[in-house]
């Protein structure tokens, strides 16, 4: 019960940072960091009267919908939650933040708070912490077991029926809604009509701020990720390199039984994980045991055992 209060109340607190950071740093400035927000903005600029969070209700709803019956996804009720929460805070912030219906409908950032966060000026500042915001928010979220719907589903569609990969299908959801963006916004269709702002110059704030959330979002989830999985293939028995590994690292390894594809020689191939700190070391002491090691030392995702993490439980896996 803990836990399920917990996962409920992170997601909440995701949902609430998510918002945020569109209302304080990227929509009174017209940055379009990709997906369904940043095509709600996009739209905004169109439909001044209704506000993002309700553009946003426009496209989650029915890619919810979609994903369900062309995908066969089974939603989550913390999924659901999310991708309804989000917008609705989105428009309660806006219409606390903004003293007017006028400003609120401009999305005004000199009125922002009274002008008291107008950033204007330093839209690459406000790009940069706008989507560090909202990469934590989202990257809260998912960690919980939940997603805000929207451009995820689009690239699973993609995938499915149009065979591209996911990666690239996501890319091609953010480069059409930035490339919309750049078409109202920065050539003036729409009311997007503040000569203050650098009208075709926001498609580049616009990527940077794609960037960084991608970034802080995998930060977020994954943490810092600075383990490294190393192969060590060597002909000799390397004892001096067994007693580093257990006395001064203070690891564990797994020898390999292998052999040489063209020599068929048998070799042990030494299998293990350490911090990023200590492959320096572990590097200079294998050269030193054997000069002619074939090693290869690559990212670890993910480390779960003894001196490392727990493995999470089903509870934990289960997203209700």
């Amino acid at each position: 019960m803990k836990k399920t209060i917990y996962a409920w109340a992170s997601i909440l607190l995701g949902c609430t940072i998510l918002a945020a950071g569109f209302v304080f740093f990227i929509n009174p400035y017209n940055i379009v960091p990709g997906g369904v927000y940043g095509a709600s903005i996009v739209l905004h600029n169109l439909f001044p009267s209704i506000q993002v969070g309700t553009f946003g209700y426009m496209f989650d709803i029915p890619l919810l919908i979609l994903s369900v019956i062309l995908l066969g996804a089974k939603l989550g009720t913390r999924t659901i939650a999310a991708a309804l929460i989000t917008p609705l805070l989105m428009n309660i912030v806006s219409r606390f933040v903004y003293p007017t219906q006028e400003a609120l409908e401009r999305l005004d950032p000199t009125q922002l708070l009274g002008g008291t966060m107008n950033m204007s000026e330093h839209l690459m500042l406000t790009s940069i912490i706008g989507a560090t915001v909202i990469g934590i928010g989202t990257g809260i979220v998912i960690r919980n077991q939940a997603t805000t719907g929207g451009s995820d589903i689009v690239g699973m569609l993609l995938q499915k029926y149009c065979h591209i990969r996911f990666s690239r299908a996501i890319l091609l959801v953010d480069a059409t809604v930035v490339c919309f963006g750049l078409l109202v916004i920065g050539f003036g269709i729409g009311s997007a009509n503040d000569s203050t702002q650098p009208s075709w110059h926001l498609s580049f704030y616009s990527l940077i701020s794609i960037f960084v959330i991608s970034r802080v979002i995998a930060y977020v989830i994954n943490g810092e990720k600075n383990d490294k999985l190393i192969f060590i293939i060597s002909n000799k028995n390397l004892p001096e390199l067994r007693r580093y590994i257990l006395e001064d690292l203070d690891r564990t390894a797994t020898y390999i039984k292998s052999s040489g594809l063209y020599t068929r020689e048998d070799k042990e191939m030494i299998f293990m994980v350490v911090s990023y700190k200590e492959v320096a070391g572990l590097k200079l002491k294998i050269k030193e045991a054997d000069p002619r090691a074939f090693v290869v030392v690559t990212d670890a995702y993910d480390t779960f055992g003894e001196g490392w993490k727990q493995l999470p439980s089903a509870h934990e896996l289960d997203p209700e």
